[in-house]
């Protein structure tokens, strides 16, 4: 019989624990919980969550109910600073607006499963799907030597990001945000309507005032003059793969435009093949000319070429090459994508170099000699 894993039981234990505390007491300030000023960074709220997560780990733990409650909390707090989206709504709406965009419920992640997730256990955090911002499309120019051998690329990406002072709340300070007083912080407006004479319904529409924030902004951000966004340059890690193909696109969900208002975008790239000055492909097969003397064509050759991962490469004929004649090397063509180990082939196709004369005095000898194969000599 399969045991279960003794996490699971105690993980199950914490969620009861945190539950039952939640009906007595209000959840602490985020920033609180990982002792962290409101204008961190984001790498600062990371490297908080490692450091303080494997010291209450529950593993380390076991006899020590409150750093196994610690360990809870610091991941509620990881979860909601970790993501730039919650991030932004919390500061701007507290616990309450955050609960409002998660469906209301503002259920708790699994904190044994973000903790594996933040150190290597895979699978990435599911984000609330509001609306999206346009996504960031680049070409991306590659040679056909990096498309062979694969290789990593370091992109400087201009974009619009949260501004990290006000964190997206456009406001100087949180002192600066105020309740709407025209719909007291509903974010929605009853507007009285005639219909008739002496008759009159009533309609909810979006607040006008604060634009369905429920909050208003006193004095400007310094530095984003209350835009909320700024224009900031984010350096990121292309990966090119062995096999890929020209025009294949290489996504990266949520690294796009920023926006107060809306999730962000995808970065988008589209791999722009440059042309080779040898080769040619064609899906996962290779094309090449070579040249050859009419001797080589004649008596047979042994000549050898540079390939894109830097070998030498050996072309053999012993017998007659005519001009156009493709030889075919196995093996040698393009890595499969999905099966980098796997590879097409190579087609070389030679063209006879003539000579631009031939002496007199040797006119009799080829004639003797093609004379021998059958050929017309008259």
């Amino acid at each position: 019989m399969k045991l279960l894993h003794p996490n699971l039981f105690i993980c199950a234990g914490l969620f009861l624990t945190l539950c039952l505390l939640g009906l007595v007491q209000a959840e602490r300030d985020y920033y609180e919980v990982l002792d962290l000023p409101k204008d961190t960074s984001a790498r600062a709220i990371k490297k908080a969550y490692y450091k303080l997560s494997k010291k209450y780990h529950p593993d380390k733990n076991k006899d020590d109910a409150t750093a196994q409650e610690k360990f809870i909390e610091l991941g509620r707090a990881y979860e909601v600073l970790g993501d730039e989206e919650k991030r932004r709504i919390y500061d701007l709406e507290g616990l309450e607006g955050l609960k409002r965009s998660e469906g209301g419920g503002g259920g708790h992640s699994d904190p044994f499963d973000l903790f594996s997730q933040f150190f290597g256990g895979g699978g990435g955090r599911q984000h609330p799907e509001d609306r999206r911002g346009p996504s960031i499309h680049l070409d991306l120019d590659v040679s056909l030597e990096e498309l062979y051998n694969g290789k990593e690329m370091d992109a400087d990406i201009s974009k619009w990001v949260i501004c990290p002072k006000c964190r997206g709340t456009g406001a100087e300070s949180d002192a600066h945000i105020h309740t709407c007083e025209k719909c007291q912080g509903s974010g929605v407006a009853i507007v009285r309507q005639m219909i008739a004479p002496g008759m009159y319904t009533q309609m909810q529409t979006t607040c006008d005032k604060c634009g369905g924030k429920g909050k208003t902004v006193e004095s400007d951000c310094p530095v984003c003059s209350g835009h909320k966004v700024i224009r900031a340059n984010s350096q990121i890690t292309v990966v090119i793969e062995k096999g890929m193909v020209h025009e294949e696109k290489i996504v990266f969900e949520r690294k796009g435009d920023s926006g107060a208002d809306f999730a962000p975008g995808d970065l988008v790239f589209s791999l722009n093949l440059v042309r080779h000055a040898t080769f040619t492909r064609d899906g996962n097969d290779l094309s090449m000319d070579m040249n050859i003397t009419l001797l080589q064509a004649l008596t047979g050759f042994s000549k050898s070429f540079t390939h894109l991962d830097g070998r030498s490469v050996l072309l053999e004929r012993s017998e007659v090459t005519p001009s156009g004649f493709i030889q075919i090397l196995q093996g040698e063509g393009m890595p499969h994508h999905e099966y980098p180990s796997e590879k097409g082939d190579m087609h070389v196709r030679y063209s006879v170099i003539y000579p631009k004369s031939i002496p007199e005095d040797k006119h009799e000898v080829l004639k003797e000699i093609l004379a021998q194969e059958g050929e017309e000599t008259e």
